[in-house]
Order: structure tokens, then sequence, then C-alpha cells
């Protein structure tokens, strides 16, 4: 593919990652200090320090976070869009050191929905952009939350393209394959499409092992300008190539239930770093459903529309596969404490590292991190590469 010049490929590199999570699915820490704790590590991991930093993201409020922190950044964003929120930082950074408005960017996540249920702790959850429509004029015809829009798709797939429950199945069980591989995911047993089969059916056609976790977790990266990213601790992981697109907000809007944003995005983010599907040598899709992954498969252009099921089928997304996806245990296995882009990031960043110990892709060197936001309604696309790919 013809590379599209573009000034975001290869001017920025994420330096430093950090992620906290627990195979009990629960952190000890919380709020701010959970949030603080993500970001110094990542620095640290970088080799740098707080007073380096002169822009900052976060979904809720970059302004507060400054504020707590006793900086003054350059650059500030509290994009909101769901689990593609840190796609969407890393775009917006990207940009923005591109421009030289800034030179060191730091996106944080944390969210603990398990212990603030267990723990019985007060829990706000914000609506982006004011009332929720959703509650209007979707929930009181027996809309399920969260699954039941992912339901709708899953259903619509089956009908159009005879996808069956046991392809879906296959992403679970393939997924799973690779949280065995992390002592750090919340689920470690191995799995069987018959497993997912039986799992209590929660929004039909999707079982309880099609739907992602409810764990604690927290995240950060570090995005610095190539030029300061040579010189720092570890290996710089370049961002080739970045975009988004959003095309709904409730699912009753989705021009196309089979067809999601991401065939925008990721033939966008594809063309500014000059690739093709077939050179990326790791995929993290976001996975909140079996049904979302599916999709991204097919709207990133990894095989034709409306065959996604077959092509998950014979395992190619697990270790050995052709196609590595979610090599941690993505949101299905590994953690999900509600908005999943952070670890996207974070795991491809290790793989291009080549940091993933017993779940290392050989010799990767091209990453995709795709995130979903909201329900199939904004998908980001990064393409991330080593030197090797400049």
């Amino acid at each position: 593919m013809p590379r599209v010049d573009r000034t975001l490929r290869g001017a920025s590199a994420v330096v430093g990652i950090a992620d906290d999570v627990s195979p009990t699915g629960e952190l000890d820490r919380t709020g701010r200090a959970l949030e603080v704790a993500m970001i110094l590590e990542a620095l640290d991991d970088a080799g740098l320090s707080l007073s380096d930093v002169d822009g900052v993201c976060h979904a809720e409020s970059s302004m507060g976070l400054a504020e707590y922190l006793g900086i003054h950044p350059r650059f500030t964003d509290s994009t909101m869009t769901g689990g593609s929120s840190f796609e969407v930082h890393l775009e917006h950074a990207a940009a923005a050191i591109a421009a030289g408005v800034c030179d060191v960017v730091v996106s944080v996540y944390a969210s603990t929905p398990r212990s603030d249920r267990t723990q019985k702790r007060p829990v706000t959850r914000r609506f982006p952009g004011g009332p929720n429509p959703m509650a209007e004029w979707e929930w009181p015809y027996g809309m399920r939350m969260p699954m039941g829009p992912y339901a709708l798709a899953a259903s619509r797939h089956m009908h159009q393209y005879g996808t069956t429950s046991a392809q879906l199945a296959q992403i679970a069980v393939s997924t799973r394959e690779w949280a065995v591989r992390n002592p750090r995911a919340r689920y470690q047993t191995p799995l069987t499409i018959d497993d997912v089969l039986a799992s209590p059916m929660q929004s039909s056609p999707l079982h309880l092992l099609d739907c992602c976790l409810v764990t604690d977790g927290a995240g950060a990266f570090v995005l610095a300008s190539a030029g300061r990213a040579r010189s720092l601790r570890k290996p710089p992981v370049y961002v080739l190539g970045a975009a988004t697109c959003h095309d709904h907000m409730m699912i009753s809007q989705m021009p196309d239930l089979t067809v999601t944003p991401g065939t925008v995005s990721g033939a966008n983010a594809m063309a500014m770093a000059g690739i093709s599907p077939a050179e990326v040598d790791v995929l993290m899709g976001y996975d909140s459903f079996t049904i979302t992954a599916l999709l991204h498969l097919e709207d990133l252009g990894f095989c034709p529309k409306g065959e996604g099921g077959p092509f998950a089928a014979d395992g190619k997304l697990g270790p050995g596969g052709s196609l590595p996806m979610n090599t941690n245990g993505g949101g299905l296995s590994f953690t999900h404490p509600g908005m999943y882009g952070m670890f996207l990031i974070t795991e491809a960043v290790r793989q291009l590292r080549g940091e993933g110990e017993a779940r290392q892709v050989p010799g990767a060197q091209m990453a995709v991190a795709h995130g979903s936001g909201m329900v199939l309604s904004c998908m980001s696309t990064a393409v991330l590469g080593t030197e090797a790919t400049l």
C-alpha cells in the first residue's frame, strides 16, 4: 500500500508504560493515588520525571489531574469516547508533538469497579455530553446494558453472514490461550468452545464467556518527540499512523450493525503508516465482547466482511497463529475495568520491545492498537512500530 505522507508518522514514540492489574480482579489503591502511581511508574520506565511532562491527557479532567500533580502543561486533553479514549489521546498527543506544541505527554486511566462493589464504595458515573439519550429511547424497551447492543450486532451478523456461536466462542478460547501464559491475567484456566457455549446466556446470542470481565485496573503511557525518545531508557515504539472515526452514539442509530467506524479509522491509520494489514505482527483489538473482536478483524481488513467467523475459527488468533491478537488475554480474560483501551497500548508496546515473556510474539515489529468506544460507536486506530519500521 503506498504511504500517504503525514507529519505524524515517526514524529513521536511511546517511551514509557505502566499498568496495574491483579489475578484477583481487585486492587488495593484507588482514585488519584492509583493514577499518580501509574504516571510515576510510566515516567520511571522512560527514565523521565514529572518535571519533564508538558502535556496531560485524562478522560475525565486533565485540568484536575494537572492541578493535583502540580504541573502546568502546554497541552491538555480531556477527550472521553469510552473505551477508545486512550487511542484518541495517543493520536491527539502525537499531533501536538508533531506540531511542536509539547514534547512529553502522559495519559492515565484508573478504575476500580470490582472493589468498589465488594467494598460498597459510592460510584459516580457520568455520560459524555450530559443526559443519556439511551435511558429515554432504548432502555425502556428492554435493552440490557452493556451486552444488549453487542447482542444486536452479533444477531445481525449471524443472520446476514451465517456466523455461528461456536465461531464467536473460538475468539474467547484463543484469547484465553494467551491469558494462560500471563501470570497477571484474571483467568488463567484453559477454556474450550463447549465451555463458552455452556456458560449462561446473557443477551442472546452472547453467553457469559462471550462477555468481558469486570475488574479493577489502571495504566499509563508516556509519549515523547522522536528526538527526545532516542536518548531515553527503553527502545522507542514509534507512532506510525493514527486515526479516529465515529458514526453514532446510540446503537439504534448505528448505520449498519455489522460495520463499525473502524473501516475508516483503520484504513486511514494504515495509509498514514504506509502498511497493509498483512504487515501487522500483533493486533490488539478491543474485545469487550467476542463480536467486538470479530468486527475488528473484518473492518480493519484482516479478512473480508462477513468472513470473520471462519477466519477466527481455526485458532489463528492464538499462540502460534498467523495473527496474534490480544496477547495479554484481552478484556475477555486479562482485565476490563470499564474502558480497556489503555491496555491495548501497554501490551502492544511490550510486544514491540520484546518484553512479552512467555507470550512474546517472535520478531514482532509492527502492532495495531484498535480501540472501541461506547457501543461500537467510536473507533480509534494506532499503528505502532519499532525503529526498524521507520
